[in-house]
């Protein structure tokens, strides 16, 4: 798993960060860094975290990437 893992600096999503905080609102707004790295990158987001939920992008549970690697 740490092949497939790289961390980003705040430098990435930065640009994200009101836009990310606009769309988490008040749920859980110290998720707003996650949510701005997802915008900036393009991708989904690994969660289990229901605060995620109606952001805009699309989240994978570790069930559901079970799954899609099985195939």
């Amino acid at each position: 798993m740490a092949a497939l893992v790289t961390m980003v600096g705040d430098d990435l999503y930065r640009d994200f960060e009101a836009e990310a905080r606009k769309r988490v609102g008040a749920r859980d707004p110290e998720d707003w860094p996650i949510l701005a790295a997802a915008l900036a990158l393009g991708c989904p987001i690994w969660t289990a975290d229901t605060d995620f939920f109606g952001c805009g992008v699309a989240t994978w549970t570790s069930g559901s990437i079970d799954i899609f690697l099985a195939q």
